[in-house]
Order: C-alpha cells, then sequence, then structure tokens
C-alpha cells in the first residue's frame, strides 16, 4: 500500500493506492489563501500540516488495514513557494506562494545580478519563481531576511514535518531560478544573486529515490506496521506526468485546466526562455521537461459561461458537432495576462472581428479556437528549442469536449488522445513515486499509461484554414497589448 499526498493550493488531498494501482480511499482537507494585498498571495505553513494530519488520521481511522500496510509516501507539491526558516527551524513569515506578483522589479534585478540565468535556470525570471521573493523579502523585510537560514519549497517544508530531514527534489528546485537544470545541482551563481549560498539549501536527489523515512511518532498515530520510506517526489506538474506515465523522452501531454499547458518531456536540457516557455528537470533520473503554458484555457469558458448565463455544457452544445471551419470572430484568452510566448501580466483579453451576424454560438467557437491557438503558441515554443511533438494525451476537465479537442488537434497539427479518466492530479503521480522508492522497482514497469478512449486526428480539410486563422490569431496580440 502506498500514499500519495498533493499539497495543493485550494486543498491538500492524500490517496491510498494498492499494489495494483487502484485507489482504495482518498480524502481532501480545504486551505486558505491570504491575500493582505492587491496582488499578495500567502499561506501559513502549519495550515497545511492541519490539515495533513486531519487528512491521514481519517483515512486511518476508516482503512486502518490499508494504513498499517503503507510501505512508502510521495509528496506533489505547489511549486516556487518561499518557506523561510530561522536557525531553530521555525518558520518566519507566512510562505509567498506560486501567484504572487509582488516581485516584479526584483526579477529584473535577479538577471542584472546574474546575466547567465536564462542559459543555467532555463526559465526567465518571473514573480512567481521562488528568487525573486527572496528579494523582495531583503530589500522589505530585512529583519526576516537576516534570520533566515532555510528556505524551504512547500512540499519541502511537508517532508520536513513527516521525516526531520531537508530534502528536495529535482523538478521542484527547477522552479525556484537557484537550480543549474542542465547540471541537476544548485547554481553558486544563482543563490551569490539573492545573497543566499548553498547552506540555506536542501540536500537535491531525484524524485524516485528514497529521501527520509516517516517519523515513530507518525508511524504511531496513524497504525502502520514498520516506518514508511518517503520518496523524493515531485512538483506537481511533474507528478501529474508521472501519473500520466509521461516519463520518457517524447511523451507529451496537453492539460486543458484553469489554465493550460503543452509537455513534452525530453532526453536533455532544451531553453527557449525567450518564448518563455520552462526548462526543468523530470522527476525521473536523467530526464528533463519544457512546458509552454497558457495562463486561461477552461479558465476562459468560464469566464465567457459567467457572461452568456449559461452553463458551459449549454454553451458548447451550441457549436456545431462537426466544425465546418474556423469562426471568423476572434479570441485572445489574456483574461489573467499569457505566459507563452508574451510572458505579459498585464495585456487583457478582448473579442476581435465581430459582426452584426455575430451569435452567442460564433462567440463560444471563438473562445474554443482562442485558447487553442494559445496551446499552439505554446507547441511553437517548444518546436522552437528542438521538441518533435507528434501526439499528446488531453486531461483537464476541459477534455470532456470533443468538439474542443478535435479544434485543438486541427489547431496544433497533431493526434491528441482522450482518456478515459480525462481528469488526473499529482496525488496518484505521488503513489507511485512511492511505490518507487520503496520497491526499487523501474520507472517503465510503474509508470504505465492510462487507457485511452478514443485518438483524435486532425482533420485534414481543417488543417490548412487553422493556419490561416492562426496566422490571422498572432496578429491580435500586437494590436492590443498597449491598450
Amino acid at each position: 500500500m502506498f500514499i500519495g499526498i498533493d499539497l495543493g493550493t485550494s486543498g491538500i488531498k492524500v490517496l491510498l493506492v494498492d499494489e495494483a494501482q487502484r485507489v482504495v480511499a482518498s480524502h481532501t482537507e480545504s486551505l486558505r489563501v491570504s491575500n493582505p494585498h492587491p496582488g499578495w498571495s500567502e499561506q501559513d505553513p502549519a495550515d497545511w500540516w492541519t490539515a495533513l494530519l486531519a487528512a491521514c488520521d481519517r483515512l486511518a481511522a476508516e482503512h486502518p488495514a490499508a494504513m498499517a500496510a503503507v510501505r512508502g509516501i510521495g509528496l506533489s507539491g505547489q511549486q516556487h513557494g518561499a518557506v523561510l526558516l530561522d536557525a531553530g527551524d521555525a518558520v518566519l513569515r507566512p510562505c509567498i506562494l506560486w501567484n504572487d506578483v509582488r516581485s516584479v522589479a526584483e526579477c529584473a534585478a535577479f538577471e542584472a545580478a546574474f546575466p547567465d540565468s536564462r542559459q543555467v535556470t532555463g526559465n526567465l525570471a518571473m514573480p512567481g519563481f521562488t528568487a525573486p521573493k527572496l528579494l523582495w523579502v531583503k530589500a522589505h523585510e530585512p529583519e526576516i531576511f537576516a534570520r533566515t537560514r532555510t528556505v524551504l519549497l512547500p512540499k519541502a517544508w511537508v517532508r520536513l514535518m513527516l521525516t526531520g530531514e531537508k530534502i528536495e527534489d529535482m523538478s521542484d528546485a527547477s522552479g525556484t531560478l537557484w537550480l543549474d537544470v542542465g547540471a541537476r545541482r544548485w547554481s553558486r551563481a544563482a543563490l551569490d544573486a539573492t545573497g543566499l549560498d548553498e547552506r540555506a539549501m536542501p540536500r537535491l536527489v531525484e524524485g524516485t529515490a528514497p529521501a527520509g523515512q516517516l517519523l515513530p511518532e507518525l508511524v504511531q498515530r496513524w497504525g502502520m506496521a514498520s516506518a514508511p520510506v518517503v520518496a523524493g517526489s515531485a512538483g506537481d506538474n511533474a507528478a501529474g506526468a508521472v501519473g500520466l506515465g509521461a516519463v520518457k523522452p517524447g511523451q507529451s501531454f496537453v492539460s486543458l485546466g484553469t489554465s493550460g499547458v503543452v509537455w513534452a518531456t525530453t532526453d536533455r536540457f532544451r531553453p527557449n526562455a525567450g518564448d518563455a516557455v520552462h526548462a526543468f528537470c523530470h522527476t525521473v533520473p536523467d530526464t528533463w521537461h519544457q512546458m509552454g503554458v497558457t495562463l486561461s484555457a477552461a479558465a476562459s469558458l468560464a469566464w465567457w459561461s459567467r457572461i452568456a448565463g449559461r452553463s458551459e455544457g449549454d454553451l458548447i452544445a451550441e457549436v456545431p458537432e462537426r466544425i465546418e471551419a474556423p469562426g471568423t470572430a476572434l479570441f485572445a484568452p489574456y483574461l489573467s495576462g499569457e505566459r507563452t510566448p508574451h510572458n505579459d501580466g498585464a495585456v487583457r483579453g478582448a473579442f476581435v472581428h465581430l459582426a452584426q451576424d455575430t451569435d452567442r454560438a460564433a462567440l463560444t467557437q471563438a473562445v474554443l479556437e482562442g485558447v487553442a491557438f494559445s496551446l499552439r503558441d505554446a507547441l511553437e515554443g517548444l518546436r522552437a528549442a528542438g521538441s518533435t511533438v507528434t501526439e499528446a494525451d488531453v486531461i483537464g476537465g476541459g477534455s470532456k469536449s470533443r468538439v474542443w479537442v478535435e479544434i485543438i488537434a486541427a489547431t496544433l497539427g497533431i493526434t491528441l488522445h482522450r482518456l478515459a479518466q480525462g481528469e488526473t492530479g499529482g496525488a496518484f503521480g505521488a503513489a507511485r513515486l512511492a511505490r518507487i522508492a520503496a520497491t526499487g522497482e523501474a520507472v517503465e514497469s510503474v509508470c504505465t499509461p492510462p487507457e485511452r478512449l478514443e485518438s483524435i486526428t486532425p482533420d485534414p480539410s481543417l488543417r490548412a484554414a487553422y493556419d490561416q486563422a492562426y496566422a490571422r490569431y498572432r496578429t491580435v496580440y500586437p494590436a492590443i497589448r498597449s491598450l
């Protein structure tokens, strides 16, 4: 039996998974985010611990035999957050989260202090990453910075509470801007740029490696027969990839969640920071990944649903089951800014090229196509960095819509596979990493792909038309960026 823990922003989820990779039980505890100022986003790590204890206590009470048989624990975590600890490992301030944007000025300062940062870290300096957050603390809370002895990411702090050890995996560490991603080690130059050194960093391990054992008091509390090993584990996106079996170079997936992701597993470090493509270590050894991100994917349809006063399902039902041609109206899905390729947090969305005969169904089609075009931007960024993507699994809530997947397949020009279980999370991937760490099994034997419901190939009659429509879409951003 294995446990997967997913520390998200809105909640912490714990899964119990058996030897046949069946989910035996699951429990989620909600979390709250504090926004003390506009653009700020924080959580108290103590709330994570309270929620985790409650979730595991519940599973132990309801499934005592399964909990007794647990051999390994894996962690999936929200990335980029900064937990600052003093010399006694006490938390010095609330964790500054991944979606906190207060450190815009510090991003420029970091890149000025470390001119090679994009080549070494594989990423643009963005407010969401960890290093700029520390520069903000240094400038605005100097007394806190002076007392800081260790900086941990959220799941590494949870590991500290579970095992007493300060350890981080390569995938999550890639989101700090302190990792030499190609060499898979901390970068002294990156740390120097923030006034830190390696003494403030946790020990690095691969995500599949054993990385501590559960503390005796917790083993007793949850009625376990022996102390489970805790895996090196993964950041949330890499854990999700493990859950999908995307662990070999060339394997890809498209996520249609609140935000959208085009992921490609790679055999080497292939940065393309200029197009705001993320290049990270994967959680499995000697493997990396690229990731293009659009900030409002399913969120765009949810927004349009609120505006139109109709459910998302009803809106999609108004779109023809078979698309004959791209719509003439265009939608720029920049409701929260955009990541790949523009890295522009200020730009906002727009409908363009509306006419007297533009109706609600046409605008819904424009929303679906706008998200598809934004994913095409992400895919082109991956291709510019040397990745070849010819097929991908498609996951997330948006994957339930067949017509939306057809539009995306025609726009990207690749085959998309809808999965029997289209919605997935990091907890299942974390449980797989727990199993590998505990048993030493091969990654490929554990991280198998899920069942595919159907494969959707690009409609040849639409490919050229969607290429032309994408070219029109590409003219929208320059036209609206300064509005």
